[in-house]
């Protein structure tokens, strides 16, 4: 029986482009397949449907986020502002 080395998501590309490279896909990857917690409700069930579009499991909320988490600095600096100003 052959064993299979484990090898984290970046695997698949080997030791082609660059360890800086794979690093930054790795990290954003892994950023993406973690469940990160609703707006609305709380849950930690929030997954990705599509690039910057996002979903709960559990209430079913959807809203857009940045591409590979469901918010970005630019967001949060955008949502501060709003808060601030009303």
């Amino acid at each position: 029986m052959v064993r299979r080395k484990r090898v984290n998501p970046v695997g698949r590309l080997g030791v082609r482009y660059g360890k800086r490279v794979r690093d930054r896909i790795s990290a954003a990857e892994a950023g993406l397949r973690r469940k990160h917690t609703c707006q609305n409700c709380g849950f930690n069930a929030v997954t990705r449907v599509s690039v910057g579009i996002w979903t709960c499991r559990k209430c079913d909320f959807t809203f857009t986020g940045a591409a590979y988490s469901p918010s970005s600095e630019l967001g949060e600096v955008a949502q501060r502002n709003i808060r601030r100003s009303t």
